[in-house]
C-alpha cells in the first residue's frame, strides 16, 4: 500500500496572517506615547512578531478626532502600497485582545548607512542635506543633516502626500538595504501639518520617478484606493489628500515649510 501523498502547507500571505491570526501579547513598548503592544500572531502553523496598537490606548489629541489614529496608520500603508515603494510595513485594522486596533508586521532593525547626523560645520558635506541648526549644550549649535538617500527622498514624498505631522528620526527603521517608516497615526489632517526631519530637498524639483508615481497615485485615488481610504478617513481628508497630490504635480517640487506650523517635530528623535 503506497503512502498517502503529502500536501505541502498552504502559503499564507502576510496580510492573512496579520488579519486572521491569533494575537498573543508578549510585552509593551513603554517609551511610546500611546499603548503599543509587542505581540506574536499565528495562523495555520505560521507565526510572526507584530505591533498591536489598540484604539482604546490612544491618548486624545486636540487636532485629531479621538479614536482615529489606528485607521490613519492603515491608510498610510494603503497609500504607500499604491506607490510601490514598500516603505511602510504591512498594516491592518482588526480586533484584538483589547479591542479594535492597528496591527503591523514587526521589522527588526539592522545596521545600515547612517541616515542622520550632527556636524560641526556651516554646510553639509557631500552626500548630506541640511535640516537646520540644533542646540547641543553650552550655548553651542551643530548642523543637523540627513543623508541624500533615494529611500529617504521617497519617504519625504510619501509624507507630503499623507501630511505626516510627526516624521522623527526614531520613526526611520533601517533594515539592511531596506528602509521603513513607522508611526503614522498623525496623518491625513485637512490642514497643512507637515512636520519632518526630511526637509533637505525642500523647493527642489521632484525626481522623474516621483512624478510618475504621483500621477499613478492621482488615478488610484479616484478608484479602488479611494474606496479603501474612504473607510478609514473622512471625506474631507480624502479630498485633501487628492489636493496634495495635485499640488505636488502642479509645482513639480518638494514642498517647503509653510511657516504656519512648526516644521520639525519635537523631540526630533
Amino acid at each position: 500500500m503506497s503512502a498517502p501523498e503529502r500536501i505541502p502547507p498552504r502559503s499564507v500571505t502576510t496580510a492573512e496572517l496579520l488579519t486572521r491570526g491569533e494575537l498573543t501579547v508578549r510585552g509593551q513598548i513603554r517609551e511610546a506615547s500611546n499603548a503599543v503592544l509587542y505581540c506574536a500572531v499565528s495562523y495555520e502553523g505560521q507565526e510572526v512578531a507584530c505591533v498591536y496598537k489598540p484604539v482604546r490606548g490612544e491618548r486624545p489629541l486636540w487636532d485629531f478626532p479621538d479614536g482615529t489614529l489606528a485607521q490613519r496608520e492603515v491608510a498610510a500603508y494603503e497609500v504607500c502600497e499604491a506607490t510601490g515603494w514598500g516603505l511602510v510595513p504591512p498594516t491592518v485594522l482588526r480586533d484584538g485582545p483589547y479591542g479594535e486596533g492597528m496591527v503591523q508586521l514587526w521589522v527588526e532593525a539592522e545596521p545600515g548607512p547612517e541616515l542622520l547626523a550632527l556636524v560641526d560645520t556651516e554646510e553639509p558635506g557631500p552626500g548630506w542635506k541640511a535640516i537646520g541648526f540644533a542646540e547641543v549644550g553650552d550655548g553651542k549649535t551643530a548642523l543637523l543633516v540627513h543623508a541624500d538617500d533615494e529611500r529617504l527622498r521617497r519617504l519625504a514624498v510619501l509624507d507630503a502626500v499623507i501630511n505626516n505631522a510627526d516624521r522623527k528620526g526614531g520613526h526611520l527603521l533601517p533594515a539592511g538595504d531596506r528602509l521603513y517608516g513607522i508611526d503614522h497615526g498623525v496623518t491625513f489632517n485637512t490642514e497643512n501639518k507637515l512636520r519632518t526631519l526630511l526637509w533637505g530637498w525642500a523647493g527642489e524639483p521632484l525626481p522623474g520617478e516621483a512624478v510618475d508615481v504621483l500621477k499613478g497615485l492621482r488615478e488610484a485615488l479616484t478608484g479602488e484606493l479611494g474606496t479603501r481610504l474612504a473607510a478609514l478617513i473622512t471625506p474631507a481628508e480624502l479630498d485633501a489628500t487628492r489636493a496634495r497630490v495635485d499640488a505636488l504635480l502642479a509645482t513639480g517640487t518638494h514642498p517647503e515649510p509653510s511657516g504656519e506650523w512648526p516644521a520639525i517635530p519635537w523631540p526630533p528623535v
